[in-house]
């Protein structure tokens, strides 16, 4: 009966994209009485707007990543940490990922796929990795391109709450992983 539904479910899959691709504006068209291609092309107009007031922001972002992992406190930092992390059975090998994560999310997941590469997909390791990557955000991207690009000068709180959202995320990934792989 199970593997019934599942299969049902799997068949009508393949057809949940096309439906909203057509279902969405001919609902625009037909029931709201919108002109779907104007307001569709109002919208990539004012996103492109946005785009290009974000890239100083992104620009800046990448060269000061870029800096500090070209500088070699990245390694130092690591090395430093190593000890302290065995203490509390976070792999180290994890430590740059989540060090990473917070500052960029294209950073984070070449970190993520080289240890995926290098322990293999079923691996604590890349599991773990895995996880924390899901469990968090890129704050510092977040609060730098988003904020910066409508002007907000004072993040007042957004950076100790996205911050401490990241610490639980990380720590949470790794104890889930061990206890549900490890």
């Amino acid at each position: 009966m199970l593997e019934s539904v599942a299969d049902i479910f799997n068949a009508g899959a393949k057809y949940v994209i096309p439906f909203l691709l057509c279902g969405i504006p001919f609902y625009g068209l037909v029931v709201k009485k919108v002109k779907v291609y104007e307001v569709f092309v109002d919208g990539a107009q004012e996103g492109f707007t946005i785009a290009v007031r974000i890239i100083p922001f992104l620009v800046a972002m990448l060269v000061a990543i870029a800096m500090f992992r070209a500088s070699g406190m990245l390694d130092l930092l690591l090395t430093v940490l190593s000890p302290v992390l065995s203490l509390v059975n976070f792999p180290p090998e994890n430590l740059l990922l989540a060090l990473m994560r917070p500052l960029s999310g294209s950073g984070s997941f070449g970190l993520f796929a080289d240890l995926v590469e290098q322990h293999g997909p079923d691996s604590l390791i890349a599991k773990t990795a895995a996880t924390m990557f899901g469990s968090t955000e890129t704050t510092f991207y977040v609060l730098a391109v988003y904020f910066g690009s409508v002007g907000i000068k004072k993040i007042r709180y957004a950076l100790l709450a996205g911050l401490m959202a990241d610490v639980v995320g990380i720590f949470s990934a790794v104890y889930i992983c061990q206890f549900l792989f490890g």
